[in-house]
């Protein structure tokens, strides 16, 4: 004889965890910049080089915030009322 079992409970499936599936994603290779050379003039050299720059260069420069420029074309106009 077979009897029918009525009490059983059925076995809830697993709760899925929230986090949303990770989806694999290719990387990119990173690409290093080139190595750059860097070139420092001396001290005595930059002196020489201001001192033969042009006044057109320099108006160039103090236009564009070189402030040793600005001080310069200042310094270069009080000569110039001074001398009148």
């Amino acid at each position: 004889m077979i009897n029918s079992i009525s009490s059983a409970t059925h076995a809830q499936p697993a709760a899925q965890p929230a986090t949303a599936p990770q989806h694999a994603t290719p990387s990119k290779p990173q690409t290093t910049a080139p190595p750059t050379d860097t070139v420092s003039i001396s001290a005595a050299k930059q002196i020489v080089q201001e001192a033969i720059e042009t006044s057109t260069q320099t108006a160039r420069e103090a236009a564009n915030g070189d402030n040793q420029a600005r001080r310069l074309l200042a310094r270069e106009a009080a000569d110039k009322i001074a001398a009148k």
